[in-house]
């Protein structure tokens, strides 16, 4: 089974951004250009491009819709995040031409709620897990702070499809993945995309060993400190 590298591109107003303890700060790779990032990633190899919204996931407000749509016009699979908590924003990066979107953390406290979504949306709807230690607590506006493996076991029982397993403290950090993390998700028997802190081949093996189907590479493609292709050519 084919490992999936996903190169994340976060945005903020249209132009690449990064969040970090003390706010949103702009990301001067490729200029700032999401879609010159998107298209050096697919040029590597990649086939999926992870696209984050951080207006939304820090605010609430979408402004990156337009990205979604532009990045998916490069013939890539596109797989959409930052604060989707609704049915209506579902729908509206789907038909940007995403062809997943990634439930927020802050959405699962309503678990009836997540399951309907689960229902609705099927295969096309991941869960987002930002875990911190052995709890889940979404970044952005609505607080959240759930036990991981209840909550987890409780998703999985409504019949989610895939988890988005996120190592908070580690985002951007280059430090390596919480494999005990994704050990723990992986072992419901629903695949995993891991994500946080990864930024060597050793770090993609890790995850993959811990049973990961794939994961998501940000800051380490953006700034070099991963070669995206060499990685595609070992994983892919």
């Amino acid at each position: 089974m084919t490992f999936e590298i996903l190169v994340a591109v976060d945005v903020s107003r249209g132009v690449l951004a990064r969040a970090t303890s003390s706010g949103v700060e702009r990301v001067d790779a490729f200029g700032g250009d999401p879609i010159a990032a998107a298209r050096s990633a697919i040029e590597a190899g990649v086939r999926w491009i992870h696209v984050v919204d951080l207006d939304r996931a820090m605010t609430g407000m979408g402004r990156n819709l337009e990205t979604v749509r532009a990045v998916a016009g490069l013939g890539c699979r596109v797989q959409a995040s930052g604060g989707i908590v609704s049915s209506d924003v579902i729908e509206d990066v789907l038909a940007a031409g995403a062809e997943r979107a990634v439930l927020g953390s802050a959405a699962l406290g309503d678990l009836e709620r997540s399951g309907e979504l689960i229902a609705v949306f099927g295969e096309r709807l991941a869960i987002g897990v930002e875990a911190r230690g052995d709890r889940i607590r979404a970044r952005g506006p609505r607080e959240t702070d759930l036990p991981l493996g209840e909550t987890v076991d409780a998703l999985v029982a409504a019949d989610a499809v895939r988890f988005v397993v996120t190592a908070v403290p580690r985002v951007g950090s280059l430090s390596g993945p919480n494999i005990d993390q994704v050990r723990r998700v992986a072992a419901t028997g629903r695949p995993v995309i891991a994500a946080g802190g990864i930024g060597s081949l050793a770090d993609l093996g890790l995850v993959r060993e811990a049973g990961a189907e794939g994961a998501i590479v940000g800051r380490a493609a953006l700034e070099g400190a991963l070669d995206v292709r060499a990685a595609v050519m070992a994983f892919g």
